[in-house]
Order: C-alpha cells, then sequence, then structure tokens
C-alpha cells in the first residue's frame, strides 16, 4: 500500500486533471519537438506507454494528424487502484506542413515511447543553379 505524505500532491493531480483532461472524447495534445536535419524535417512526439498499434497516423494534403490511446496498464477485475497518476484516453496533435516538403514519403519509426516522423524536402524546394543562356540574337524595337 503506498502512503501519501504529502497533501498537497494530490490537490495539484487533480488540478491538473481538471485543467488538461485527456479522454476518448476530448483528446489533450503530445508534446513534441520539430526540426531539420539535413534534406529531412523531423517531429518527434513523446508517447510512453502507448502501444505502437494504438497509433493512428493521416496526412490529408498539407495537414498531418498524429493519435494514440493510451489505455489502462491492468486488468480492473480484482484490482483495487490505490493512486494513478498517469493519463490515459486519445492524444491528438495536428501540423500545417509547409508545401516544400514530400509529403508522399513520411517515414514513421517507434522506439523507447518517441514517434519519430521523417519527411523528406520535396526536390522542387532544394535549391538549384540556373544557368544563364547568352542572347546572340538582339532586337531593337523602334517606336
Amino acid at each position: 500500500m503506498l502512503m501519501r505524505t504529502d497533501p498537497f500532491r494530490e490537490l495539484d493531480r487533480i488540478t491538473e486533471q481538471i485543467l488538461r483532461p485527456g479522454t476518448w472524447s476530448r483528446p489533450s495534445a503530445m508534446p513534441m519537438d520539430a526540426y531539420r536535419e539535413g534534406e529531412e524535417y523531423v517531429v518527434a512526439f513523446d508517447l510512453p506507454g502507448v502501444s505502437p498499434d494504438a497509433i493512428d497516423i493521416d496526412v490529408e494534403r498539407n495537414m498531418l494528424t498524429v493519435r494514440a490511446e493510451r489505455r489502462p496498464a491492468v486488468n480492473t477485475d480484482n484490482v483495487q487502484m490505490e493512486l494513478s497518476e498517469r493519463p490515459l484516453g486519445v492524444f491528438s496533435r495536428q501540423i500545417v506542413l509547409a508545401d516544400t516538403l514530400d509529403t508522399e514519403r513520411i517515414d514513421a519509426d517507434y522506439e523507447a515511447g518517441v514517434l519519430t516522423l521523417r519527411i523528406p524536402i520535396a526536390e522542387r524546394a532544394k535549391p538549384r543553379k540556373i544557368s544563364v543562356g547568352g542572347g546572340s540574337s538582339h532586337k531593337q524595337i523602334k517606336g
């Protein structure tokens, strides 16, 4: 049995649940990092305790949607919960992607509770050199 020694800790936990509830009907946001690494745009989401089969990634036009569901870890039959601070429910995040990203070639990897998406930069957005040709035929306009 766990003993609670700090009465304000429980108040902080309840306040956090009220202000940021993550339920199945109202998803809460998940923390993320986004950065460019070479020729890729990388987005990493923190999803500890989420099974890989409970993660759903969709792209529609420029909108990337990541949804994940954290389910209870223990069977509730014959279990008397003493303390429950880990949030359960649905987590969701939507990101508008730039037109310069190749959304057809997104790579997703999930390891150690972190979902990492790698989105390549589109070829049309990469810098390129444009050569200037010499014009041998000059026209003079008279008016």
